[in-house]
């Protein structure tokens, strides 16, 4: 596809990849998980520009498919319909590249999206209240890593122009399993389903 640098308006082709199958390519994983295989470099200016395409991502060792899809577009019926009946399979839409490398870090940490934001969610209250600054309500906490002999949970926030980072402990992840368990309800619809902030305010408010 043709894209043009966000500083000089050059345009170049460059390359894009409308599906993404790490069992045939794995080397494409690092490159999702870093966010690079989505940034090209201008080769007129240097600009670091960030590509926004469709894309079809597909692990079949941990059985998960994210679908990239910028915008409103929904993904075809027909092939939602035939992915749907695959065992065991976690599959997700996206609209922004920052969430689909977000879904496949969650789960190469072998962890569940939907505890994942709920641990957002009681994260952000938490930090609006201690920090007595309300907006943080409405911060938008990303999945980085896990981290230390306890296996934080580490979320990077924008916040006063400048990438924060919090630390939250992995209790705060068992407890959100333990809601889960008590309100089986929680848990996204078949298919290609959006687990983020917004679907999760249908339950917590």
């Amino acid at each position: 596809m043709n894209a043009t640098c966000s500083r000089c308006g050059e345009s170049h082709a460059v390359a894009t990849y409308p599906s993404i199958n790490v069992a045939a390519d794995p080397d494409l994983k690092a490159r999702v998980r870093d966010g690079s295989l989505f940034v090209w470099e201008c080769p007129h200016c240097g600009a670091r520009n960030l590509l926004k395409y469709q894309t079809l991502y597909h692990d079949p060792s941990e059985k998960l498919m994210v679908w990239l899809l910028p915008g409103d577009a929904e993904p075809p019926q027909a092939v939602a319909d035939a992915v749907r009946q695959l065992d065991g399979y976690t599959l997700r839409l996206v609209r922004e590249v920052g969430d689909l490398v977000e879904k496949v870090n969650i789960h190469a940490c072998g962890l569940d999206d939907v505890l994942v934001e709920m641990c957002k969610y009681v994260t952000r209250l938490e930090m609006a209240d201690q920090q007595k600054r309300p907006e943080i309500q409405d911060a938008p906490l990303k999945f980085f890593k896990m981290d230390g002999p306890d296996n934080d949970l580490v979320f990077s926030f924008p916040l006063d122009g400048e990438m924060k980072v919090v630390n939250v402990g992995f209790h705060v992840y068992e407890d959100a399993r333990g809601i889960l368990g008590r309100h089986p309800d929680v848990r996204p619809e078949p298919g290609f389903a959006r687990v983020d902030a917004a679907w999760l305010g249908q339950y917590f408010r």
